[in-house]
């Protein structure tokens, strides 16, 4: 079956009483049961173990990434904190020095505080990363493409060794979402989405997920974790996010074809010093994008002389929407040093863009103006 065909299928949960084809929002916080806490038919005890909008969205997942698993959290912060809680046992873990900040944060002070040894580095150098991943490598944390200079790591090869190594490969997928690129496919072990994004899609639902490609002791206590933390997502949320979910390849190619259009804009522009965008030749990882993504995705980052021409760039569109976040109908801009905690890791001229669903001509049009 086509993956858009199976997105529009996954999930659904049909009433037998009432002939429903849309999804129904199930509330209820807890569940009959019987006198000895028999559990009726339903299955469920309580919301924060499970429920069934939350089990239609991660059947849903399963079904997009190919995996065995999954499992749904509160934000996308939530599914990453799991998966390092269920390292159960000391070792090296690798990130990206290219990484979404509160990734990069949150393995530094929890990581290094339960006696893990972390290796930044710069994952899209295939050769230093085979190299780095030793018999004490517990986990590596890939991020492709990455937040926010869109750098690509050959998933690949880096799966091969960890397998070698017997360590956990994870990748963050959210800028690809499930339609650009199949991680498990390649190798993966897990696949962490911040459904906030793409997958919500209209920038009005909070919400992650971890798809794993085995249903095993790992994924277990990754779900564990979820349950002790109270970090599940909630009905309403995992309803939007399914909701999402139906219409994410449609969404996902005009994402795409508005910001190869962008970003090949900003790349003839002789005010901009820099794009980064997988889709353009000269991206270095161009080559490695083309082989493992079907398309180049929707975010695109490009970096003025310095920080005050960033800032004016942003200050003068009148289409782009200062602020955070991605993977909306609407189209974002946000200097990215600015939002980041001491030290910044991202370049001070760097100006990241969630390429939206307007028309092309008026994004770029837009940039135009801005940039004078």
């Amino acid at each position: 079956m086509h993956p858009d065909t199976r997105l529009i299928h996954a999930g659904v949960r049909f009433d037998a009483h009432s002939g429903e084809v849309a999804d129904s929002i199930r509330l209820s916080t807890t569940y009959r049961h019987g006198p000895a806490a028999e559990r009726l038919p339903g299955g469920f005890e309580y919301q924060r173990e499970a429920h069934a909008n939350g089990q239609d969205l991660e059947a849903a997942l399963c079904a997009a990434e190919g995996g065995a698993r999954s499992i749904a959290y509160a934000s996308g912060m939530a599914a990453i904190a799991a998966v390092f809680a269920a390292l159960d046992q000391p070792g090296r873990v690798i990130i990206p020095r290219d990484v979404y900040n509160g990734t990069r944060i949150m393995a530094r002070e929890y990581l290094t505080a339960r006696g893990f040894e972390l290796v930044e580095m710069d994952c899209f150098d295939t050769a230093a990363t085979l190299a780095a991943i030793t018999e004490n490598t517990r986990l590596v944390w890939l991020e492709s493409p990455s937040n926010p200079r869109l750098m690509v790591s050959d998933i690949e090869a880096i799966a091969d060794r960890t397998r070698q190594m017997g360590a956990q490969l994870a990748v963050d997928s959210t800028f690809a979402s499930p339609m650009l690129q199949q991680p498990i496919a390649l190798g993966a072990d897990i696949v962490m989405h911040s459904t906030t994004k793409y997958i919500g899609g209209h920038s009005d639902v909070m919400g992650g997920a971890l798809v794993f490609a085995r249903d095993d002791a790992f994924a277990g206590r990754a779900e564990h974790h979820r349950h002790l933390f109270g970090a599940h997502l909630a009905p309403f949320n995992a309803w939007l996010c399914l909701r999402g979910l139906r219409t994410l390849h449609v969404r996902v190619a005009r994402h795409v074809e508005n910001a190869g259009r962008v970003a090949a804009f900003l790349a003839t522009h002789p005010n901009v010093a820099r794009v980064h965008y997988p889709g353009l030749p000269s991206h270095p990882q161009h080559a490695v994008a083309a082989r493992q993504m079907s398309g180049f995705g929707g975010m695109v980052s490009f970096e003025m002389a310095d920080r005050d021409a960033a800032l004016r760039v942003a200050s003068r569109v009148r289409l782009f929407t200062n602020a955070t976040s991605l993977g909306g109908v609407e189209s974002l801009i946000e200097h990215r040093e600015s939002t980041e905690v001491s030290p910044p890791k991202s370049p001070p001229g760097l100006l990241r863009l969630s390429v939206g669903l307007e028309h092309a001509d008026d994004l770029i049009a837009d940039l135009a103006q801005a940039l004078g």
